[in-house]
Order: C-alpha cells, then structure tokens, then sequence
C-alpha cells in the first residue's frame, strides 16, 4: 500500500520539478555534479558466483572527457550511435578516482562540477576510460586491488587494464531521477561500474545472464602463487585459459552503466 501511494507522489514531484526547470528564466544556470559510483560491490564486497569472499582495498579508475547531455528525444544506447544534444557541459580535465575510497556506507565518488550549467535535464552522458599517466594507476584504465578468500585460502590480488573504452549512457536508472538542473540549485549525473560482471555474484542464480558472462575469481585464483596474485591482460591471455581470458575481455566493456541504465560501449 505504501509502494503504490509513493509512486504518485514521486511523480507529482517530478511533474512539479520539470515545471520549475520550463519556468527558468533564458541564461539561468545551476550546478551539475558527476559523480563515480562502484556500488556496494566495491564498497563492502561481495561473493563472487564461484564462492570467493572478495573485499577491495583500491579500485582506480581513468575518466576523460566526461560530457552529461540535454537529448530530446532521449538518447537510446541500443542504437550504438553519438548522443547529440542541444545542450552539454563537460569536465576539463582527466581524472584518476578510487572507486573503494571511504567506508561501506561512503557516498559515491565526486569527479567534477561544472557551476554555470544551463538549466534543464541532462539525460545522457558520456566518458572514456583511458590509460592513467601517473599515480598507483599509472599505465592503466582500471586497477583493481584487494583480498579474496575462500574455504581457507586467501589471495591477495591486484589486477590491472589497460585497455581503454568509450561510454555512450542514457538517463540514469534508479530510486531518483537524476540530471535535473533548476536555477541556483544543484543535480547531479552519475558513472555506474558493475563490477559483478566480471566475478558474478553469488546471491544471484547461476544461471542467470549475469553469472553466465561472469569470470568468477577462480579462474584468477589458479594464476596466484604464495597467496599473491599480481596480473595484467597481457598475463592474463598468457595463462588463462582460451575461455576464461576471453570472457574476462569480452565482459570489461559492460562495466559502464548509468545506474541500472545501459551505455554502448565504443
């Protein structure tokens, strides 16, 4: 009873808001915020869908060219073409985030604000994930650093990418609508990475799609030596199996998301 007299509320309240953006003066501007999020995944780990308990002490990743969109009509990432918007406001520089910075209740990572963004809804955004050129990720798009462990064993492990991609996002997918600048005020845009598909997740059925495309760890586990696990793509085709290595490159490109919403990788 209480689902179904929210949601009219939640949408008197969008109505209501979209209202307010229609009645901002020409040149009024806000505030948009682009934020990173790995979700609780990376926040307080998870079980991957082959029984490794994996918690994460650093996940690094490289953004450029991180751009949020006004589309009308809304951007679809299915078609796999550029978002074109009438209106777009981007960050100026690249920047390197610890995805796994804070604590299990941390809030997602700001990147970057843009303070005289033109009022209006900003339902597509874009970024790549590019090769850091210095700091703990340097050489690489995407870090990932922490422990695994299972039935006794415990692997430390620290695997790194350095393939770059290109992100191409609807409107964000979730509890709230996001995007929506009014004047003075201040929203907020947000990168989503699944990192579930990459290990799977246990709390999820197995042969679910998730799980199907997942690696698991286990696949990672057999490449450890003395508990330690140090690899890159390049180790990773070298030792894994055919299969494992290319499901593992097959599954990096679906990390980006917007909230629940997909993106077209490029």
């Amino acid at each position: 009873m209480r689902k179904r007299m929210l949601l009219p509320l939640i949408s008197l309240l969008f109505v209501a808001s979209m209202s307010l953006v229609g009645c901002a003066p020409s040149g009024a501007t806000g505030t948009l915020q682009f934020h990173a999020n790995g979700e609780d995944f990376v926040r307080q780990g998870f079980v991957s869908k082959d029984g490794w308990s994996i918690t994460f002490d650093h996940v690094y990743v490289t953004l450029a060219d991180v751009t949020a969109y006004q589309t009308d009509p809304p951007y679809d990432p299915h078609s796999g073409a550029d978002i074109k918007g009438k209106v777009k406001v981007s960050l100026p520089k690249t920047y390197t985030v610890d995805l796994a910075e804070g604590g299990e209740k941390a809030p997602p990572i700001l990147v970057g604000e843009v303070k005289s963004a033109p009022v209006g809804h900003y339902n597509a955004i874009s970024w790549r994930m590019v090769k850091a050129s210095s700091g703990p990720a340097n050489g690489y798009s995407l870090v990932i650093v922490g422990t695994a462990e299972k039935v006794g064993q415990r692997i430390d492990f620290s695997i790194k990418v350095d393939e770059e991609y290109e992100y191409s996002c609807g409107e964000f997918v979730g509890d709230v609508r996001k995007g929506i600048v009014q004047q003075g005020g201040t929203a907020d845009v947000e990168m989503t990475f699944h990192f579930d598909h990459i290990f799977g997740d246990a709390d999820t059925p197995l042969d679910d799609e998730l799980n199907v495309g997942a690696v698991g760890f286990e696949p990672f586990a057999r490449l450890a030596r003395d508990g330690k696990l140090n690899v890159d793509l390049v180790a990773c085709r070298a030792k894994m199996a055919a299969k494992d290595y290319q499901a593992l490159v097959d599954i990096l490109p679906t990390l980006g998301h917007v909230g629940e919403g997909h993106c077209h990788c490029h």
